[in-house]
């Protein structure tokens, strides 16, 4: 949640170990993984201490595990997605491209394509979704928890809890942007359980993260990062396509350039 920060990090893995052990146990290996392959191809060590090849295989890592059966085949998933993931982002890193999750979002629609095509019975069933009302309020931090798959509550505020710890500022952003997107996906006809599991926040949670700041215009570029995000994913909802964070990756980078073009525009007056 591109939070530079160990307590926070730690914070990050004990949530979803409490969601999920096998999937605490996958974010776990990706990322040692990930970080690994970035340590052998000589990458640079500043952005490996910064966790930047780690991140996007650690999604991968709970990716697998939320569409997989836990088998060994799964898990050779992990570690191959793991390192894919780390050099796509190095590749992204290289090339100044801000990327996000990207890699992740590839990687993952990569190997569920390969199941998809050759290992169907690897694939989990549809699971039932499960009911909770807006009304309690715990769908703010579910938006939280959902940025990592998990749908529990208190993963969720584990998760608030963690950026909290690295950014006051930036975790209120989130806990805003998620709501936001809720509040504006009931007025779309969005279902009313998945918008209480945090399914329409979490895109937005990571938009609200992106441009946290401290001046008015920064909640103008979160609100417009945040509608975008909401956009995309209603219309990848309709379409039944696999969302991921592709809509905060698509979302964030339509705001990173029109705000790069509006500020150079100012700048130029």
């Amino acid at each position: 949640m591109l939070q530079e920060n160990r307590v926070t990090g730690f914070l990050f893995l004990i949530g979803i170990f409490y969601g999920s052990f096998t999937m605490g146990a996958a974010a776990l290996l990706a990322t040692v993984c990930g970080t690994l392959t970035a340590l052998v191809l000589n990458y640079d060590k500043t952005d490996i201490d910064k966790g930047l090849y780690g991140f996007s295989a650690a999604l991968v890592g709970v990716g697998v595990m939320l569409f997989f059966k836990s088998e060994f085949l799964s898990w050779v998933f992990i570690l191959i997605g793991s390192v894919l993931a780390s050099v796509l982002q190095h590749f992204f890193i290289n090339r100044k491209v801000p990327a996000f999750t990207l890699p992740f979002v590839l990687i993952t629609w990569v190997l569920l394509y390969c199941a998809h095509q050759y290992f169907p019975e690897l694939m989990k069933g549809p699971s039932p979704v499960s009911t909770s009302e807006l009304g309690d309020f715990t769908f703010a931090f579910k938006g939280y928890g959902q940025v990592i798959f998990q749908d529990k509550f208190v993963s969720g505020l584990l998760f608030f809890i963690a950026v909290f710890v690295s950014s006051p500022r930036s975790a209120l952003y989130g806990l805003a942007g998620g709501i936001v997107s809720a509040g504006i996906a009931t007025k779309l006809g969005v279902s009313i359980s998945e918008i209480g599991i945090g399914l329409f926040s979490y895109n937005a949670v990571l938009c609200a993260l992106v441009f946290a700041g401290k001046k008015i215009r920064d909640g103008i570029w979160v609100l417009t990062s945040v509608l975008l995000s909401l956009i995309i994913s209603v219309l990848m909802a309709k379409f039944n396509l696999i969302q991921l964070t592709f809509p905060f990756v698509l979302a964030a980078c339509i705001t990173v350039y029109a705000k790069s073009a509006y500020e150079k525009k100012k700048s130029n007056l």
